[in-house]
């Protein structure tokens, strides 16, 4: 996958942790680190947030897949030769 095919794709899995994190008032990496810490256990009992909490965390394991890439694929280049336009000058 090429950086910029990786910058659209996070930005779409942005777009949908965005309403997770709306619906629930916290960002997506205290979730995901709350969840992992086994701190949100409660809210298995609820069909709603369990299912939430599931989709929430995929895509957000989604995301960070696609930024470790991306980081990686940068890191390969020099930013000036990964930007897709070019000066007119």
């Amino acid at each position: 996958m090429q950086i910029h095919e990786l910058v659209i794709e996070m930005k779409l899995l942005e777009r949908r942790l965005t309403l997770y994190e709306e619906k629930y008032g916290v960002l997506s990496a205290d979730f995901y680190f709350a969840l992992m810490a086994g701190e949100l256990e409660e809210y298995d009992e609820f069909d709603e947030t369990r299912t939430d909490f599931s989709r929430w965390k995929g895509i957000y394991e989604t995301w960070k897949r696609r930024k470790q890439a991306y980081d990686k694929l940068l890191k390969q280049k020099k930013l000036i030769d990964t930007l897709r336009v070019q000066p007119a000058y």
